[in-house]
């Protein structure tokens, strides 16, 4: 996080938003449980086992398709070289409004497949094979906040080493704000705003990693058929 240039950085803020929109509105349609936060959902699982074996399916199929969505993403960027957070992104999306297509409310099911995005999307920063930015889990980045912080009131380290997980968090907080707003408003069609967003951000990517052309000839510079004319 704190090695990540400032356009990752601004990215990896953006992301967090939208992370926290869609764990607002997984919250709310399934009535307690997480598409992003599986340290909830593990500890509804073994409440569930201990009482209430829907709640336990429910529970299990999240971090399920949270896994699934990870390996599935990590498989998706391998050598995929400048292209890896543009396909990654874009299967987010796909995941994202493919759900918004066939949720139905109070139909747990259909859900899961945002459970599978938010564990795609945590593969998006990725450095030596493992996940440089957590976008989807804010217990270690409050963990990494309160480290800097630290730090920094023994003057041991700057604002740097606190700014850019505060940002995240806010981030995060603020994406799941407009959720709540939203799915005040239109329910599950706050899936599509979420889906769009993703979707443009995964053509904003491209655009930016997309080759630069070859640079054009100079109007000025004799053509081969010119020189061998002068000579």
């Amino acid at each position: 996080m704190q090695t990540i240039p400032e356009p990752q950085l601004r990215l990896a803020v953006i992301l967090a938003a939208l992370a926290g929109m869609v764990d607002v509105v997984a919250f709310l349609s399934l009535g307690g449980f997480f598409a992003s936060f599986m340290s909830g959902n593990s500890t509804r699982l073994a409440i569930g086992i201990g009482g209430n074996l829907g709640d336990a399916q429910l529970a299990a199929g999240l971090i399920l398709s949270f896994v699934a969505g990870v390996i599935g993403a990590t498989l998706l960027g391998r050598d995929a070289g400048r292209y890896r957070q543009v396909r990654i992104l874009a299967a987010v999306a796909a995941l994202i409004l493919a759900c918004a297509l066939i949720a139905r409310p109070y139909q747990a099911t259909q859900l899961l497949l945002l459970a599978a995005a938010m564990g795609a999307m945590n593969c998006i920063f990725e450095r030596n094979g493992e996940v440089s930015v957590g976008l989807t889990y804010m217990t270690g980045t409050l963990v990494r906040l309160g480290q800097g912080l630290a730090r920094w009131m023994l003057r041991e380290d700057g604002i740097e080493g606190w700014r850019r997980h505060l940002l995240l968090w806010a981030a995060f907080l603020g994406g799941g704000l407009v959720g709540v707003g939203l799915y005040a408003r239109i329910a599950l069609a706050t899936l599509y705003v979420a889906g769009l967003a993703a979707a443009a951000m995964a053509v904003w990517l491209w655009w930016q990693e997309r080759p630069a052309p070859p640079p054009a000839a100079s109007a000025g510079a004799a053509s081969p058929g010119q020189s061998d004319a002068s000579g």
